[in-house]
């Protein structure tokens, strides 16, 4: 009970759980003792609904009653053992972090041999081997799926992993390091520094044409020189910076969508995007099969 702050917690749920327990005990046995003498009417509990039907006050079956004392009894042994009396850790000494750090020292001795194998290969050749690809595509499914789809298409706002588009670059190496370190990509709220309403419809129009979206042509050229703000992180051309997860303008792919609508949502409020690290979630050996996977989705294309 490591999020106890004070050593008053700990003695008195212990106190409070054991006189519970024991408190079930002894009011089974008082309302147990007494039996009815033969011939004898039960009494009732006084209460009565439409006039005459009263609620007989009469013993529990003993079959009924040894099952309540077996559950007290076993309450007793099981706070004996297990933790569950306040600070107490029982004497069997079990607790759920031991229990997972067991599963998974005994996952590591099982699986850990097929994924050292794999580890000492080069992602590329993971890439291409049959059984690193079924383990890479469980892997991805448990891990990954929830934002990126079960067919790694993505969705708004996540990446879609299966073209040749990447905002930090698709090398092998660097999908790992993605993978292991995570990305966080930020674009600011850039409407004020465009010039209001007016300058961020003009942008918007501008970055339309440089993926040559139908636009308003006359609005475009006045975005284009506002276009300079932008161009520190996307590039003059609008091609992009992977250094920076700046995304290429002027291809058909848009992560949070490319109509003139979804620009200018985009150019006034900016957008952040968050890609978890996974060292601390995953071995290196998983990430290994999972990079050489994500690899491979694109490789051929």
């Amino acid at each position: 009970m490591s999020d106890f702050t004070s050593g008053f917690w700990g003695p008195f749920i212990a106190i409070v759980t054991l006189i519970s327990v024991i408190g079930c005990g002894v009011f089974l046995k008082v309302l147990s003792t007494r039996r009815l003498a033969p011939g004898e009417k039960p009494g009732t509990t006084g209460h009565v609904w439409d006039e005459d039907l009263a609620e007989y006050h009469n013993p529990m079956p003993r079959w009924w009653m040894w099952l309540f004392y077996i559950t007290v009894v076993f309450s007793l042994i099981y706070l004996a053992i297990f933790p569950g009396l306040g600070s107490f850790a029982g004497v069997g000494d079990w607790n759920s972090q031991g229990k997972y750090e067991k599963e998974m020292a005994d996952a590591d001795k099982a699986y850990g041999p097929l994924f050292d194998k794999f580890l000492k290969q080069d992602l590329k050749a993971v890439a291409a081997d049959a059984e690193g690809k079924q383990m890479g595509e469980r892997l991805y499914l448990t891990y990954c799926s929830q934002c990126h789809g079960s067919d790694a298409r993505g969705a708004k706002g996540f990446p879609n992993l299966t073209d040749n588009d990447w905002l930090y670059g698709g090398d092998a190496e660097i999908i790992k390091a993605s993978i292991t370190n995570g990305r966080s990509g930020m674009m600011p709220p850039m409407a004020a520094a465009v010039g209001g309403g007016d300058g961020t419809n003009e942008v918007a129009n501008y970055v339309l044409s440089l993926s040559r979206r139908p636009h308003d042509a006359q609005l475009a050229a006045a975005g284009q020189a506002k276009f300079a703000v932008c161009a520190a992180c996307h590039g003059p051309d609008g091609k992009g910076n992977p250094a920076l997860g700046a995304p290429n303008l002027t291809d058909e792919v848009w992560l949070y969508g490319g109509s003139e609508k979804a620009i200018i949502e985009t150019i006034t409020k900016g957008r952040n995007g968050q890609m978890p690290a996974q060292r601390d979630a995953l071995s290196e050996g998983k990430i290994h099969l999972l990079a050489a996977y994500v690899y491979g989705l694109s490789a051929k294309k």
